[in-house]
């Protein structure tokens, strides 16, 4: 028999217009959970301005400061409590008694198939209205044809797990003909085999691997790109851990330049450590900086005092925090391709929004994309996730010119990172 859920998840809106809404969490603890809960809200579009976290390893209470990225986001709140229930520990009596509790069913994964006229921003605009339903982009595979038509190959999971019903299935339809035309042609089904044939993007040249995934920041970064100057910053991000302020737990202090999805990159760290939040402050962002103290310790509920153990977990969150997304241009070929990658989860899970952010940037631009495709990379110490866009020369930027080069990495970048 469970106990009552009701008021796990609280969403309040600010008392005046442009006031942060207010989260709540007050469900059971477990590890992992404060990075749940900020990849959640990163999906949703929205920014966390400031908040407080304690638990006494049994029980936590979350609270944060919300606005949405974008004045023009539209964001589903009473779907955001939902989601954010369903990453909360089940209040149950399994739980109190430390019963495993029984693993969800992944969501299956569908195919939604679209064929229609091209135009600048439609990839991004597509996306768009798959973000606003709530159905995850897994894999893309997008094709421009010699007579400027489209056709693009998404496999996506739907959030609301109601992908099955024809209310649903309806209600996609309606909004990608909104968008594209009632003259395209749309089939939604669900995914087979050529799904698992998606997973593995085509080989990469050593030097661009090499690039691309590398694990730290050179002084000579990007040798091809040059770095703008909230780049530069990011590499004066500080991490220290104290241990002589509480008997039982580890200070780690972190001060960073402020981006998109920086909370999330930091729990995301200390989930795939194994690393228990005890008590944590989010400060306000001030003059660009972020800052934030955590009492941490590890699953054992040891203090952190190895020394290597320490530096680890330091050089591990710094190399996060100023590499959290890798951008570059280079040559496929006779073709100029666009390529984007961030760090996969230990548990699977891909960074929210990027697909989305990096053709929002492309459409801003004016920029048309050949072909698009998302898939998995992994490297000796982790898995990625992979986007490689080819991009169409037809466009105001000269692609064979390192300033043209520049200039798009540049905005990509900045796009993702909410600057």
């Amino acid at each position: 028999m469970g106990l009552p859920m009701d008021d796990a998840v609280v969403i309040q809106k600010g008392k005046r217009p442009g006031e942060p809404y207010v989260i709540t969490v007050n469900c059971p603890d477990k590890t992992g959970l404060g990075c749940d809960i900020c990849h959640t809200i990163l999906d949703f579009g929205l920014y966390i301005t400031k908040g407080d976290v304690s638990t006494d390893g049994i029980w936590c209470y979350v609270l944060l400061w919300v606005v949405p990225h974008s004045s023009s986001s539209i964001v589903r709140w009473v779907n955001l409590k939902e989601r954010l229930l369903s990453v909360c520990p089940s209040c149950s009596v399994s739980f109190y008694l430390n019963e495993p509790s029984p693993r969800a069913a992944s969501s299956p994964v569908y195919l939604l198939t679209f064929c229609s006229r091209d135009r600048r921003g439609l990839l991004h605009d597509v996306t768009q209205v798959l973000c606003e339903l709530e159905l995850t982009i897994q894999r893309v595979k997008v094709t421009t044809t010699p007579d400027d038509r489209v056709l693009d190959i998404f496999f996506i999971t739907d959030n609301l797990e109601l992908l099955h019903t024809k209310e649903r299935q309806n209600e996609t339809y309606k909004q990608l003909y909104d968008v594209l035309g009632q003259s395209c042609s749309c089939e939604l089904q669900l995914a087979g085999p050529q799904y698992d044939h998606l997973h593995s993007i085509s080989s990469l040249s050593p030097s661009v691997s090499e690039e691309l995934f590398r694990c730290e920041l050179s002084d000579n970064e990007f040798r091809t790109q040059a770095l703008s100057p909230d780049m530069t910053q990011l590499k004066k991000a500080s991490v220290t851990i104290d241990n002589s302020l509480s008997p039982g737990h580890t200070l780690l202090q972190i001060g960073c330049v402020d981006h998109k999805g920086f909370l999330y990159d930091i729990m995301r760290t200390l989930k795939d450590c194994n690393i228990q939040i005890s008590y944590g402050r989010f400060s306000p962002v001030n003059k660009g900086q972020r800052e934030l103290d955590l009492f941490i310790r590890l699953k054992d509920g040891k203090k952190i005092v190895d020394p290597d153990k320490r530096d680890a977990l330091c050089s591990r969150l710094k190399v996060e925090m100023l590499h959290p997304l890798r951008v570059i241009i280079t040559n496929r070929g006779p073709d100029t391709e666009l390529l984007v990658a961030n760090p996969v989860e230990l548990s699977g899970k891909g960074r929210p929004r990027v697909f989305y952010d990096v053709t929002l940037a492309l459409k801003t631009l004016g920029i048309c994309i050949f072909s698009a495709e998302i898939g998995r990379h992994c490297t000796s110490d982790r898995e990625w996730e992979f986007y490689r866009f080819l991009l169409d020369e037809n466009c105001r930027f000269d692609l064979s010119c390192m300033a043209g080069r520049n200039q798009i990495v540049d905005r990509v970048r900045r796009t993702l990172m909410g600057w």
